[in-house]
């Protein structure tokens, strides 16, 4: 039977091209928007976790009140040990220290004297220790503008247009301006080493990045730090698991009433991530069900018009003796086949333009600008093993549904009138 089908379809390509089209062009907009919002929702939440996040972050629990102004009074304290202990307890991160801070920048000129001043962000990362590879993780080489990273004690990278602003280049000498982690006055002279773009407005127009090694003696953090981020070694988030580690760790520090105990937060529970993670896992689902209902809403339309063409065909077919629950049985199966068939076409097409979204990107620098979100410059999709079947689902399912309310019309027609109806 499946072969008499096949070649009915083949034979009669005005039977099956139609639907074939529409279910490519249908799940073919289902596999490429897939690809696409799982790239843009990774690479956001990976962007957030290298800059800001981490997969795991540890802090205090006095800091985790009042994150947003970075408060150094409430950093952590003894923090070489307790990464030590991290990094004993849970190998399978990669645990780096941290310190976010303000400032001033005052520009001195030929005789000492102030001659600009910007505020700066500042970050705190181990330039020195390649080991930790935050290097990597900021993708400071191809940030760079002029000049280069920090290799020696003293040495500042500045975000490029806050540079330009300030009418900055490498070699400069800049006095950071500020409060230590003791509330008492800082003034710490950096050189210029280079300038950094990243694309996205807050740190081009107000980052400077040093060592932490510097950031401690200037802030008098010594063995202190802000934050310690950890992140995984698969170099994918694992949300299971983060909140897995998580809990783990926090538990013996459940009870306790000390503001400086550490508490650790997966990724997922900051930056108010939680509502649009959970959206976009969900968004999937939501846009194959419209897909499918939108569909077969389109495909009954057509099999109705299929159903008036072969009016004829049916009718010849129900007085030779084909019973209408075969017949219909059988136009579910060249359905389904139709589905398959219109499903491999758009599923290809649809990871083939992914792959090339995945490898080239669509620049939206100019449209993120002005945003304040960690964001990356250029969006890629995402090909996935759950892009090689997901269209299958929205595009066999419409089709036989489609068929099914078409097809009821065969259980209306009156064996004893098919003479009649066939002008016989």
């Amino acid at each position: 039977m499946i072969k008499f089908i096949l070649k009915g379809i083949l034979r009669d390509s005005s039977r099956s091209l139609l639907p074939i089209i529409i279910i490519s062009i249908g799940v073919f907009l289902t596999v490429f928007l897939t690809a696409y919002l799982n790239g843009v929702m990774n690479d956001l939440k990976e962007q957030t976790a290298k800059f800001d996040t981490g997969h795991v972050k540890v802090m205090t629990k006095a800091y985790l009140k009042e994150i947003d102004q970075n408060p150094l009074d409430l950093s952590i304290l003894n923090s070489d040990q307790l990464t030590q202990s991290l990094t004993k307890s849970y190998p399978e991160y990669q645990w780096v220290n941290r310190i976010k801070f303000g400032g001033i920048i005052d520009i001195p000129d030929q005789l000492g004297n102030s001659k600009g001043q910007g505020p700066a962000a500042g970050f705190a990362i181990s330039l020195f220790d390649k080991s930790q590879g935050e290097i990597e993780r900021f993708n400071l080489k191809n940030a760079l503008k002029t000049g280069v990273i920090p290799e020696k004690s003293g040495q500042v990278l500045i975000g490029h247009d806050f540079a330009e602003k300030l009418k900055l280049k490498p070699g400069n000498e800049i006095t950071l301006m500020g409060s230590t982690m003791n509330g008492s006055l800082m003034l710490f002279p950096l050189k210029i080493s280079g300038t950094i773009k990243f694309g996205m407005k807050q740190l081009d127009q107000g980052a400077i990045i040093v060592d932490i090694s510097d950031a401690r003696k200037m802030l008098d953090m010594e063995n202190a730090s802000s934050e310690i981020l950890g992140f995984s070694k698969s170099g994918k988030y694992d949300n299971e698991n983060a909140e897995l580690v998580s809990n783990n760790f926090n538990l013996p520090y459940k009870t306790s009433k000390d503001e400086f105990a550490p508490i650790m937060l997966p990724l997922k529970q900051q930056k108010n991530l939680a509502e649009l993670i959970d959206y976009t896992d969900n968004i999937s689902g939501i846009f194959i069900f419209i897909f499918v209902l939108a569909m077969s809403v389109v495909l009954w339309n057509t099999g109705l018009l299929g159903g008036i063409r072969r009016y004829k065909e049916i009718g010849i077919r129900l007085s030779m003796g084909e019973s209408k629950p075969v017949l219909y049985k059988n136009m579910i199966i060249e359905a389904t086949i139709i589905g398959i068939i219109g499903s491999i076409i758009g599923t290809s097409l649809g990871i083939l333009v992914a792959y090339y979204l995945q490898t080239v990107g669509i620049d939206i620098s100019e449209m993120m600008k002005n945003s304040t979100m960690f964001f990356p410059p250029r969006v890629r999709a995402e090909v996935g093993p759950s892009l090689f079947y997901i269209g299958f689902i929205p595009g066999v399912l419409a089709m036989v549904a489609g068929t099914m309310l078409s097809g009821i019309g065969i259980f209306k027609r009156q064996t004893s009138q098919l003479f009649k109806e066939l002008e016989v």
